[in-house]
């Protein structure tokens, strides 16, 4: 039986699970999703001073823009888990509901596709699904 991997992808990411075995054996069982602890959601007056209309006060605002932002990560195929459910989490806070979350992901379909709108939906559920105390 032959373990190696049948693709150039599979090869590196076995390449480089052996070297952080090797570097530090606790990288084997690191989570990417357990790295999201690190960056809290950031308040919604904070989200309006980097984000949204406080330096362009006829802009958009950072809901708006949060939600463009779901919309283009979406659009990429939804391959970016932790920034999907950070963006989610960040939209929320900035005041979206989660109808407008939703509608959302759910337009991309047109232009992403069903699949990538599918994998949207289920990591936006993985943060709208949890009781608010455990959201942040």
């Amino acid at each position: 039986m032959n373990d190696q991997p049948n693709n150039p992808f599979e090869a590196m990411v076995r390449q480089a699970m052996d070297m952080a075995k090797t570097v530090n054996p606790a990288l084997v069982s690191f989570s990417t999703k357990d790295f999201e602890t690190l960056w809290p959601t950031m308040p919604k007056e904070m989200m309006e001073f980097w984000f949204g209309n406080a330096v362009n006060k006829d802009g958009l605002d950072a809901r708006t823009r949060l939600l463009l932002t779901l919309a283009g990560l979406t659009m990429q195929g939804a391959q970016a888990d932790t920034a999907i459910r950070q963006t989610v989490r960040h939209a929320i806070e900035a005041g979206a509901r989660k109808q407008e979350i939703i509608e959302t992901i759910g337009q991309m379909s047109v232009f992403a596709g069903v699949p990538a709108m599918t994998r949207a939906l289920d990591l936006a559920r993985e943060v709208l699904d949890k009781p608010e105390e455990q959201a942040t």
